[in-house]
């Protein structure tokens, strides 16, 4: 039984023709590939986007009074008592309603609840004016005075709040409304440090503001 062979010319047309159809099925396979991972980057800009944008503006978040997460405790108002600066570290204090919080030493805690005496949660946030960062590690001390009379004279807690933010605070007791002067002692953060704090902070600093107390509520 003969075999028809095909012609040389045919035989090459034929191998060409698979070598391109290989070639294609290749270039979509890496396309598909290429597309797949600048998807995943975009994704992943936008995300770090979204991200760095819901945490921005936390004045907003602590003002807020409805809750998205079932079961966290809610945001409450803020006042602002004051604000200065000391080589470029922004000092802000502010007052909330009376807070209870967890103290943790390392090995034991204890919870701090608000006395009936207990006018506001005074909280000092210091951070960095160029990046808005929060600095930790330092010691914050305030007294309150009225009248020349100190009514309140304590060591501030470092504090972590999902709300707030890293600061340092306590609960305080002011006897009635009227004008106080709020006195803060920041001493230096006690942590090795980059260059660009290797001159800064480096001894105890005091801060003077005066603010009005109308009453809780």
């Amino acid at each position: 039984m003969s075999r028809t062979r095909r012609p040389v010319g045919t035989r090459r047309s034929v191998a060409l023709a698979a070598l391109v159809a290989v070639a294609a099925l290749a270039a979509v396979a890496v396309g598909v590939d290429l597309y797949g991972d600048a998807g995943a980057a975009e994704s992943a800009t936008t995300t770090s986007h979204t991200s760095t944008g819901s945490m921005t503006d936390m004045d907003s978040m602590a003002m807020t009074t409805t809750n998205a997460i079932a079961g966290m405790p809610m945001p409450v108002p803020m006042q602002t008592l004051g604000t200065t600066d000391w080589q470029g570290m922004k000092i802000v204090a502010r007052a909330s309603t009376p807070l209870p919080f967890v103290v943790f030493s390392g090995t034991t805690e204890r919870t701090v609840k608000p006395s009936k005496d207990d006018s506001m949660h005074l909280m000092v946030m210091l951070s960095d004016e160029h990046g808005g960062m929060a600095i930790p590690y330092a010691s914050v001390w305030a007294t309150i005075r009225k009248n020349g009379k100190v009514v309140y004279d304590a060591r501030q807690w470092p504090m972590l709040s999902r709300y707030m933010g890293p600061h340092y605070g306590n609960d305080v007791a002011l006897p009635g409304k009227g004008t106080y002067q709020l006195g803060l002692l920041i001493s230096p953060p006690q942590a090795a440090r980059h260059m660009e704090y290797a001159k800064l902070w480096l001894k105890p600093h005091r801060v003077s503001m005066t603010f009005t107390w109308k009453g809780n509520g």
